[in-house]
């Protein structure tokens, strides 16, 4: 462990050289690519000098008791011992933590599309649920949302795209793409009888800043007049935009903005996204031996969580995790339930090194 942390120093320190050539500004690809791998292991570097200089604490703290005979000195040392000592482990397992290898979409912004499933109106009013609880979690991780696209009912909303964006966004949300249940009583039912329904969520990196680009010469534009409600919802022009992927006929349909242009965008945004998120399914199906106890961006019909409102309950069957905070979870309090997911993913990678 130790050379790859020493080699992992050497090229942190490569790294800072070249960025403080002030020339490099004037090439911004590489200026981009050398910050973003600086950044990558950055972490790393300040815990491991952390831990080196411990470790050169104690070594020197035991050349005192050993060779001093000065009583305040020996006091002094053992006291260092005492204090630096327990610290040791608990650093070394975040130091083998930092060092499992990186799920290089993990930096990325996502896109997040939640769609009501069995349940009928029950399950509109849990998907607006659900992404309000999204919304406060993101508001308290410091992200930014934007609702990309949404088709509500009376009730509630049907489906609904929006895109959030911020530091290490897909790292965290990528554990939540499955099918969602909810057990609880619905406002119609006079009986008092628990219902279930289910809604689907898929996280989707967004494109934009990946290699990966949608061949424009795949797509096929249809422009057409919008549907509504009524009133200013309906423009009367031929706004809304169809954008069909010809290879594998995902199809995304936008009438939310008044531009056609926007509308053009945003649909076309959404279906970069819709694509590359069923070619990372695909690579994560035909790795699904490798990546066993992995959780991570898996099959979208796994039913993975239920929300048990009698019983204030919230459990993840991946990893046997059972909550009774569903009402703070609900609100936004979604940080147990992900640190728990990251801290599962984490030791599998650490088990599958060991092996």
């Amino acid at each position: 462990m130790f050379d790859k942390l020493d080699a992992v120093i050497d090229r942190y320190e490569v790294l800072t050289e070249k960025l403080a050539d002030p020339t490099i500004y004037d090439r911004q690809d590489e200026f981009k690519k050398i910050s973003s791998e600086r950044a990558a292991v950055e972490e790393l570097v300040e815990v491991y000098k952390e831990y080196r200089t411990l470790v050169s604490d104690i070594e020197e703290s035991k050349e005192i008791l050993k060779n001093e005979k000065d009583e305040d000195m020996r006091e002094m040392a053992k006291e260092v011992i005492a204090e630096c000592e327990p610290k040791l482990e608990p650093m070394q397992e975040r130091l083998k933590i930092l060092l499992l290898p990186k799920d290089p979409l993990d930096e990325k912004n996502v896109m997040v599309e939640i769609r009501a499933g069995a349940g009928g109106d029950e399950a509109s009013i849990f998907v607006g649920d659900v992404l309000r609880m999204y919304q406060n979690y993101c508001r308290e991780q410091g992200w930014k949302t934007d609702i990309d696209s949404i088709s509500q009912n009376d009730e509630g909303i049907k489906e609904v795209i929006f895109s959030v964006s911020g530091d290490k966004v897909f790292s965290k949300l990528k554990y939540e793409s499955g099918v969602h249940r909810v057990q609880r009583v619905p406002k119609t039912e006079s009986q008092g009888r628990v219902h279930t329904s289910t809604i689907t969520v898929a996280v989707m990196p967004e494109t934009e800043d990946l290699d990966w680009q949608l061949d424009m010469n795949d797509v096929k534009i249809e422009v057409m007049r919008a549907s509504g409600s009524g009133g200013q919802h309906v423009n009367t022009t031929d706004s809304a935009v169809r954008a069909t992927h010809i290879p594998t006929g995902i199809a995304v349909y936008n009438q939310d903005q008044k531009s056609q242009i926007k509308n053009k965008e945003k649909a076309l945004k959404i279906l970069a996204a819709r694509i590359f998120d069923k070619l990372l399914q695909e690579k994560n199906a035909e790795e699904a031996a490798e990546r066993k106890g992995l959780i991570g961006t898996g099959d979208r019909s796994e039913r993975i969580r239920t929300y048990n409102y009698p019983q204030g309950r919230l459990s993840d069957h991946r990893i046997g995790l059972t909550l009774y905070s569903l009402d703070k979870i609900i609100e936004g309090d979604l940080s147990p339930v992900v640190d728990a997911l990251i801290a599962h993913n984490q030791a599998e990678l650490m088990k599958g090194q060991e092996e």
